[in-house]
């Protein structure tokens, strides 16, 4: 079985390309829209997700930032039930399949806990422009919080199928190529590729085949 589908070039344009809607004008229906994006019908399929930096500000330039991300994949696979299909994580958003009993709160809990180590480290080696930027991007009503790091939502997209999923861990593989970044896959160290070559990877992951 081919890793990578010949049926690249065919991609559609994820999700998280397209425009966001307008805000709502009551704070209420701020909250509600905000938590009915995470809302997941079927948990115990898989699912292709996407989390983007507000203002798709290139945060995970910093190998110490990515590795928050990569700790908190590998705890939750060993503490939340998270299967973890295939992931790539870009400058300033990521991409990843994955599977759990509850996955709309593993997901909640994924940038919950992200956001706030990563705000941390920035605030550590003092890194101001940025923090501006997610402090300014904070919504008025989120008076919980000081900075807005993640867009909301994560554009969830079921897989039902077997073509579907070889699609969404192609898509993922080569975006680090269709990008230029890369020649291969592989060569990018902040993906699944390797794994699925056989190869070690950054994390262990739970490959579909």
């Amino acid at each position: 079985m081919d890793v990578y589908p010949q049926i690249f070039d065919r991609f559609h344009a994820p999700a998280w390309e397209q425009p966001w809607d307008a805000p709502a004008s009551k704070m209420n229906k701020k909250k509600c829209m905000a938590r009915s994006r995470y809302v997941i019908h079927e948990p115990e399929k898989p699912h292709f997700l996407t989390c983007t930096v507000v203002e798709w500000l290139p945060v995970f330039t910093r190998p110490d930032a990515v590795q928050l991300l990569l700790d908190c994949w590998s705890y939750q696979r060993a503490h939340s039930g998270l299967k973890l299909f295939g992931y790539v994580i870009l400058e300033n958003h990521l991409h990843f399949v994955a599977q759990a009993p509850r996955l709309d709160k593993c997901l909640i809990s994924f940038k919950s806990f992200t956001a706030a180590r990563i705000i941390e480290l920035l605030e550590q080696h003092k890194a101001d422009q940025l923090l501006t930027r997610l402090r300014l991007t904070k919504p008025a009503h989120k008076i919980d919080r000081k900075y807005q790091f993640w867009q909301e939502g994560s554009h969830a997209e079921i897989i039902f199928s077997e073509p579907v999923m070889q699609e969404k861990l192609g898509y993922i593989h080569f975006n680090p190529v269709k990008r230029g970044y890369v020649d291969q896959p592989e060569h990018w160290r902040y993906s699944s590729a390797r794994n699925y070559l056989g190869q070690s990877g950054l994390i262990e992951i739970d490959p579909w085949f």
